[in-house]
């Protein structure tokens, strides 16, 4: 792999995991209530749409960025819906 290649690997891989704080402040609050389903639903839907064309391809950095931010916005789906009053 190239140098930039790498370097966009690894902000492929990161890049998700600011999805983590996100998570933490819902749980530690106990509320999702300045989150908008109509906003969570519609991009975890992209995602969800998304995801095949992820799986399938060769590029190893679209592939990983692909997982990766799947399983962390599902998180955040799950965060938000279980925290929803």
């Amino acid at each position: 792999m190239l140098t930039w290649e790498n370097i966009s690997l690894v902000a492929a891989i990161v890049l998700p995991f600011f999805n983590i704080p996100l998570i933490m402040r819902i749980v530690r609050r106990r509320s999702s209530a300045d989150i908008s389903i109509y906003w969570l639903m519609g991009v975890w839907v992209c995602c969800l749409l998304m995801a095949p064309s992820g799986f399938a391809s060769k590029d190893v950095v679209w592939r990983s960025y692909n997982i990766v931010n799947l399983v962390l916005f599902t998180g955040v789906v799950i965060a938000v819906w279980r925290y929803r009053k």
